[in-house]
């Protein structure tokens, strides 16, 4: 049985120039996240406000977080002051929320727009219309930095239908990019089920959490 610090070795082989890999330690230990640490992982994600507090101010404080579950607005007190980055900012109201508590603690928050892309009614995120109409109005949003969008495909075995899905959102990167007046910004998509596919139609960013840490108890 391999180990976190082989399978973290195995993904840094296998991702192409230019992804980046976030190794989601959710429902993990602290020591699980130091062993990929000592294999020279330095990004990693997490979705549970309280559990990632706990993590962030025990953890090396070189590690760069990544938040990337839904966030209830009471939560934002528990994430912003450790992440460097939001993937999930699904909803105005939740970046509104961000923006302003951003600001009473003097950081600029680096957030992703999640974009809805699945056929599934219980994943959240902006449509894609939203998405731009939010990117073109980036400077009512004085304390939080556009940096990317994330989305997650459908639950599907029908990998063609993944693709078309992955496919879609690397040309909705490109258009948010041009909204927010840059040249390109980042594409976290990809999970362990589908991420080949993901870096094959344009992720920057892949999160992978059990093919590295094993599923959850």
């Amino acid at each position: 049985m391999t180990t976190i610090s082989e399978r973290i070795n195995y993904y840094r082989d296998a991702l192409p120039f230019g992804v980046r890999l976030v190794a989601v330690s959710k429902f993990k230990p602290l020591e699980d996240i130091i062993e990929a640490y000592s294999a020279g992982q330095r990004v990693f994600g997490e979705s549970r406000p309280l559990e990632f507090e706990q993590k962030a101010k025990a953890a090396p404080s070189d590690i760069e977080w990544h938040f990337i579950g839904h966030l209830q607005t009471n939560k934002i007190k528990n994430v912003v002051p450790y992440t460097a980055v939001i993937e999930s900012v699904d909803s105005e109201h939740l970046l509104s929320e961000i923006n302003a508590y951003a600001g009473k603690i003097g950081k600029k928050q680096s957030c992703y727009i999640e974009i809805h892309i699945a056929e599934e009614e219980t994943k959240s995120g902006f449509s894609f219309e939203e998405a731009l109409d939010v990117a073109r109005r980036s400077a009512e949003f004085e304390n939080v930095s556009f940096d990317g969008i994330m989305v997650m495909a459908t639950n599907t075995s029908d990998e063609d239908k993944v693709r078309r899905e992955f496919r879609n959102a690397a040309s909705m990167a490109k258009e948010v990019a041009s909204a927010l007046g840059r040249e390109r910004i980042e594409l976290s998509m990809g999970m362990s089920q589908d991420w080949q596919i993901a870096v094959q139609e344009g992720s920057t960013a892949v999160r992978i959490g059990s093919s590295i840490f094993g599923e959850r108890v």
